[in-house]
């Protein structure tokens, strides 16, 4: 029975004990233990596959851990705090300004500069007491990061998008289907309209005012031009560092190496002293590398649930349960990509596991390619949003609640559900039944 499946349990675990307010790290672990055990492994044989399987992220995770020491070390200098104050005397008190800002920065950190998350924990925190004098909710911002760091990949092929629709056509080419990579992004599109929707809501119904704690000590009319904002040289040479890290990234496809070469430009150039670099790799570590651990652990996990089988056992049940309804197919697979997705909380990682069982098994129920091709693109993005192991819900926290005030359950991961997760299930169970 579908109810029993180790996936099912292990993820109705996870969501039960992060809403528990479980720490998301001892979470994963026990699902992860569940899973190896309902899928017939022993304790042993279960803790075994699951470390083997932590290093399927591990370029991740070293990822975020150097771009934590160049946030810590760009923070350091005081740009971080400068560009704070450029975005409050433009935001002027608004929320709704500052709301449009986030969503663009976001887009551009997908898209034009391609640094993800690693650039929340830099902004965000020095904003902060600005927005407790807004009184603005900060699940206003984390719906915002929401959309920016999700729908740019699903609708727009560049950067991140290129890279997550490139893994959408060669997995449904491998499961025998024909397809070229401009269905992708011809499909998608609906799915991000339905997030824009979910942006709006989201924002209207989180602009309520909400009292925060607010620091009486650095305490400052944010809105105000009096200040005078000095740039200095070490914060063009800070500027700097960002282009090389990108522009190595972008000529040597490794985001490490690029956050590598833009440290190793800030010691020569003296941003960063010789005697401070153990301060700065222990900042980058303090910064992101709960986010780099919680990859890690979300690795082992996928690599549990693939190592017991579940998935082929979860898709069988369902497809017996279908009867021939294309209805009923689009609504189990979008369900199946949710249980799926949300445990391991990547969607990238999950495209090709889901879309060698829903080729198959769409052809079958008669989809045409644009529906198989929606349908998987919408399935995978579901882990990205509310799941407690997402990247688009940890580095939003990692920003939001560097002064302890912000929840990451309640505040990011169940606001982004609602926002985002529950459109696309709607568009992913109705549209492919239309698409020819």
């Amino acid at each position: 029975m579908v109810l029993f499946n180790p996936i099912v349990i292990s993820v109705l675990v996870l969501t039960v004990l992060c809403l528990f307010k479980l720490p998301v790290l001892a979470a994963l672990l026990l699902a992860a233990l569940t899973a190896g055990l309902a899928g017939g492994f022993d304790l042993t044989e279960t803790m075994t596959t699951f470390i083997g399987g932590m290093g399927g992220n591990a370029n991740t995770a070293l990822s975020y851990i150097l771009l934590g020491a160049l946030a810590y070390t760009i923070n350091k200098t005081g740009a971080a705090d400068i560009l704070a104050k450029k975005i409050s005397r433009l935001v002027k008190g608004n929320k709704f300004v500052l709301a449009i800002i986030i969503v663009l920065v976001s887009i551009a950190s997908g898209t034009i500069i391609p640094v993800h998350i690693a650039f929340i924990p830099i902004l965000i925190p020095p904003l902060l007491a600005m927005m407790n004098q807004m009184k603005m909710d900060r699940r206003m911002l984390a719906i915002c990061f929401g959309f920016g760091l999700k729908a740019p990949y699903l609708t727009i092929p560049v950067a991140y998008g290129a890279i997550f629709q490139g893994i959408v056509k060669d997995s449904v080419n491998d499961a025998g289907l024909n397809i070229g990579l401009d269905l992708v992004w011809k499909t998608t599109w609906i799915a991000g309209l339905a997030m824009l929707v979910g942006l709006v809501c989201g924002l209207i119904y989180y602009s309520k005012n909400r009292e925060y704690k607010i620091d009486e000590e650095h305490h400052e009319d944010f809105s105000s031009d009096s200040t005078e904002i000095i740039i200095e040289t070490k914060h063009w040479l800070t500027l700097g560092a960002g282009v090389i890290a990108l522009v190595v990234q972008l000529i040597t496809g490794l985001l490490p190496l690029g956050a590598i070469a833009a440290l190793i430009f800030m010691v020569v150039v003296r941003v960063i002293k010789w005697k401070d670099i153990q301060e700065v790799l222990e900042g980058g570590i303090h910064l992101m590398g709960f986010i780099a651990f919680v990859m890690l652990i979300a690795s082992g996990y996928a690599t549990v649930i693939r190592a017991t089988g579940a998935v082929d056992q979860l898709v069988e049940s369902a497809f017996n349960m279908l009867g021939g309804s294309k209805l009923a197919g689009s609504s189990i697979m979008i369900l199946l990509g949710l249980l799926i997705t949300m445990g391991i909380g990547t969607s990238f990682g999950t495209v090709p596991v889901i879309a060698a069982i829903y080729v198959p098994l769409s052809i079958k129920l008669g989809f045409s390619p644009a529906a198989i091709v929606f349908m998987i693109a919408v399935a995978a993005a579901l882990g990205d949003a509310g799941s407690p192991a997402s990247d688009t819900t940890l580095g939003p926290t990692a920003g939001l609640d560097a002064d302890g005030q912000h929840d990451h359950i309640w505040d990011t991961c169940v606001p982004q559900f609602i926002c985002y997760d529950i459109p696309l299930m709607i568009v992913g169970i109705i549209c492919p039944l239309f698409m020819n």
